[in-house]
């Protein structure tokens, strides 16, 4: 699991993106053991708010910046795209 700082704001409140680089059933996997709700998911990353951060970490989540994660979303081929996410 990946997960880069809490820095996109929304609800009074910053957001992390957890994701995994292996497999969606993987992220889902860890976001139930770790009672991440599933409205939490967009398409290829669960948005967590900051003050669930450090508990996510200290469960295995590698802390990264923004372009690591979306560079490993890449990768794996996993990434969901600009396009796709506006219906274009």
């Amino acid at each position: 699991m990946l997960i880069d700082q809490p820095r996109w704001p929304a609800h009074s409140t910053f957001f992390s993106h957890l994701v995994s680089d292996a497999s969606l059933e993987e992220l889902h996997a860890f976001a139930k053991r770790h009672s991440i709700p599933r409205r939490a998911f967009d398409r290829d990353h669960y948005d967590l708010p900051a003050a669930r951060f450090a508990d996510v970490v200290a469960a295995g989540a590698v802390p990264v910046s923004n372009r690591e994660l979306v560079l490993a979303l890449n990768r794996s081929g996993l990434r969901v795209s600009l396009r796709v996410r506006r219906g274009l």
